[in-house]
């Protein structure tokens, strides 16, 4: 599958454990590029941003969190990244950026590729996830009625529980 291929339209939930696991950031990517191939997500930009938004959220998960447990991929309406981690403290995204400055800037790159992100508490951790509509999968075009992120940086985050209701 690829370019001219819709995306699937069926929700599929894919999971990879990463608890512990060696070079978390390139199996994800890895991970991730192989579903995104067989949902038929594979031919666009947007995939792209994608592989970005996982290496993003699994790096900070390490950085700040002891490192991912957990990756989920859900598709349907929206391509959902998910990424557990085991430290119940939320992301505080910093407000200001230093240019040229090396950190800092992930949870900045998370907002400006996906249509929606945020966090939620999950047992004795948390989830991290970020949306990409299905439409820039399969199309490339960004739906104009889609809200735009997650709220300004700095100014909180926004929380929510799976939408879909899948395990």
């Amino acid at each position: 599958m690829g370019v001219g291929v819709r995306g699937p339209v069926m929700r599929q939930r894919r999971r990879l454990a990463l608890g512990g696991v060696r070079g978390a950031v390139g199996k994800g990517r890895d991970f991730t590029r192989r579903t995104l191939r067989d949902w038929g997500w594979d031919g666009r930009e947007s995939a792209e941003d994608a592989l970005l938004l996982v290496s993003e959220l699994v790096t900070n998960a390490a950085l700040h969190a002891h490192g991912c447990e957990e990756l989920v991929l859900t598709s349907g309406e929206t391509l959902r990244i998910e990424v557990l981690d085991g430290v119940a403290e939320l992301p505080r995204p910093g407000a200001v950026r230093r240019p040229g400055v090396p950190g800092g800037h992930g949870l900045h790159l998370v907002r400006r590729l996906s249509d929606r992100w945020g966090c939620h508490p999950a047992g004795a951790g948390k989830v991290v996830w970020a949306e990409i509509e299905s439409c820039r999968l399969s199309d490339g075009l960004r739906d104009p009625s889609a809200p735009t992120s997650g709220p300004p940086l700095g100014q909180g985050i926004a929380t929510g529980a799976p939408a879909d209701g899948l395990t």
